[in-house]
Order: structure tokens, then C-alpha cells, then sequence
């Protein structure tokens, strides 16, 4: 079975037949231990450090459909390379180009989005309740917003909602979260531990929707809650709404709460909190183990992991674009 592989350290990569070698260099420029990774084990690489690799071993990830995924010293998304779009078909492209030029067609499916978020960001503040966490304030504005989900007149007023649902879902977290303070939530930068944890767990989220997506017919530059721009694959955006409750904040919640990562792993720069070597890694495993972790899907009656889980909500969306059946975002039942 294919699987990613982080590379949390600047080094190079090169090839020898059918393995990636990727030898660690550090500051000084002295190499480490080289790691000999069969190619056709690699699903993606993720890389937090500079990558020195030429453009042959970029031909040969590509022919072998290998995805690298690229981080900045700050943790932020940089950017992608994607092996050529070998699933895309033509009707495909068209419907879903269809789909977002006309408002109506695409509110419906932007509303679902915004639907399938908030239904799933109660249902994490549901769990902790039963848990004896007092999250009924947050869980009551969440009901109001979404109340007004179906009345919004455009996408513009649709993400006001969807942005104020996430803030009374944010104002739980001081709540279900020991020993840290989230506070206000800050992007860019983050300010706290808790922000760092969420901004580098959506980031997470969002690459794995986008190699989902692109495993899939759909284009992912094509958006229907989030405006397409340049360079930036939006419908990963748009799918990744309805994920980052289950698999980004699911995590969060398990780190912290077991103490996994603790306050020596985070490092606080100039004006922003980042994650050290040493939380990445311990972040990343967490999460990983909830992209493999399976459960009983109801309509297919198998299990299924949570990484397919996000290939099938691409598989819905395309079914919903070419007019086969109407598209429900995925809810959790528990």
C-alpha cells in the first residue's frame, strides 16, 4: 500500500533505479544517514525543509504519480507538484465549469458545504458535552447561523455565515482544550499554540483533499464556496470545510488533552507561534493514524478509512455535476 513520507529536514533527493534517496544536510553542510524509500510505496512527500532535486527526478516522480507538498520555514503551504492531470475527462471539466458560472447552480452546492461544516462542528461540540464540557453557549449560536444557511443570497453572505459559525465553534475549544488558551483565533500569523496546531492541521487537511481531488475527474481550480484564483487549488478549500472537524480538530483535541505535545514544542519567533521539529512529527503521526482509521460506512455497509472517506465525498460532488444524483455532504453520526 502506497503511503505519504515527510521530509522534516533540507537535504537531497535523488534516484538510484526504482528508490528515492533523500540524504539530510544540515546547517553546516554536512550529510546525514541517508533514506532509501521505494518509489512504489510513495503516495506523496511532504516537505518542511529545502528539497535539492533536478528536473529528472521531478520527470520520474511525476511518471511514478507521486504528489510533493511544500511547506515554508513557518509552517505555511507554498505549493504543490502534481503529476499531469491523467483522470480529467472532458464532460467532466465542462459540467463543473457549468456549474460555477451560473449563481444558482452553484449556491446550491456552495450551501452544502456550509451545511456539512456545521453540522460536524456540532457534532464535535455534542461529544465533548456529553462529556461533561459546558459548550451550549457555541452550540446555540451554531443553530442560529445555520438557520440562516439557506437564506443567504449569495456566496459573499454565505461565508459571513460560515465564518461566524467557525468563530462560536472556536470560542468552545478554551473549553474542551487543558492547559492551553486558544484565545482569539489568528491565522497569519498565529499567535498561540492552539492556532499554530489549527493553522498546520488545516494545511494538513487541505493537501490531502487536494491529492484526493486529484485522484478524482474533478478539477481542482474549479470552486464553488471559495472564489478559484491564481495558483491555488480551491475546491480542496471547499472540501476541506467539511473535514477539518473530523480529522484536523479531532486531533488537536487528542494531542493536547494526552499531552502528547506540550508547550516545549512549540517555538514563539517574532510575533507568531510555530510548531518545532520535534511537535511536527508528533502532530503529523496523530493525524496520519486518523487518516487510516476505518469505520463502518452506512451506505456502502463496509469499512472504510477517513482518506477515503474524502475520495468518496469527491465521488458524490462528481455525481452531483453530472446530474446523476443530488449531492449531501458526508455528516458525522458520532
Amino acid at each position: 500500500m502506497k503511503k505519504s513520507y515527510y521530509l522534516f529536514n533540507p537535504g537531497r533527493l535523488s534516484r538510484k533505479d526504482n528508490t528515492l534517496c533523500f540524504v539530510p544536510v544540515d546547517e553546516q553542510g554536512q550529510e546525514g544517514q541517508p533514506r532509501y524509500i521505494p518509489v512504489e510505496g510513495v503516495d506523496n512527500l511532504y516537505c518542511f525543509g529545502s528539497l535539492d532535486a533536478n528536473s529528472a527526478m521531478y520527470n520520474f516522480l511525476g511518471k511514478n504519480h507521486v504528489s510533493v507538498h511544500f511547506f515554508d520555514y513557518y509552517e505555511h503551504y507554498t505549493g504543490s507538484f502534481m503529476a499531469k492531470d491523467y483522470l480529467l475527462a472532458g464532460k467532466m471539466q465542462v459540467e463543473q465549469t457549468r456549474y460555477y458560472l451560473s449563481d444558482k447552480k452553484r449556491m446550491v452546492v456552495a450551501r452544502t458545504f456550509v451545511e456539512g461544516a456545521a453540522f460536524n462542528m456540532s457534532k464535535n461540540l455534542k461529544y465533548y458535552q456529553g462529556r461533561g464540557k459546558d459548550v451550549a453557549k457555541s452550540l446555540g449560536q451554531i443553530e442560529n447561523y445555520s438557520s440562516l444557511i439557506a437564506e443567504a443570497g449569495n456566496i459573499a453572505e454565505l461565508m459571513g455565515i460560515e465564518g461566524n459559525i467557525r468563530q462560536a465553534y472556536y470560542g468552545a475549544f478554551g473549553e474542551i482544550i487543558t492547559d492551553f488558551d486558544m484565545g482569539t483565533r489568528s491565522k497569519q500569523p498565529p499567535q498561540n499554540e492552539v492556532n499554530a496546531l489549527i493553522s498546520f492541521g488545516n494545511m494538513m487537511c487541505y493537501t490531502v483533499c487536494l491529492d484526493q481531488i486529484y485522484h478524482t475527474q474533478l478539477n481542482p481550480t474549479v470552486s464553488f464556496l471559495h472564489e478559484p484564483g491564481a495558483r491555488r487549488y480551491s475546491l480542496a478549500l471547499d472540501l476541506s470545510e467539511i473535514f477539518k472537524p473530523l480529522l484536523v480538530d479531532r486531533t488537536i483535541f487528542t494531542v493536547l488533552n494526552k499531552k502528547q505535545i506540550q508547550a516545549k514544542d512549540f517555538r514563539q519567533d517574532i510575533n507568531q507561534c510555530v510548531l518545532k521539529e520535534g511537535g511536527k512529527k508528533i502532530f503529523v503521526q496523530a493525524f496520519e493514524e486518523r487518516l487510516k482509521e476505518t469505520f463502518k460506512h452506512r451506505s456502502l455497509g463496509r469499512n472504510v478509512s477517513y482518506k477515503h472517506l474524502v475520495k468518496l465525498e469527491c465521488y458524490k460532488l462528481q455525481k452531483h455535476l453530472l446530474g446523476i444524483e443530488v449531492y449531501k455532504p458526508f455528516k458525522m453520526m458520532w
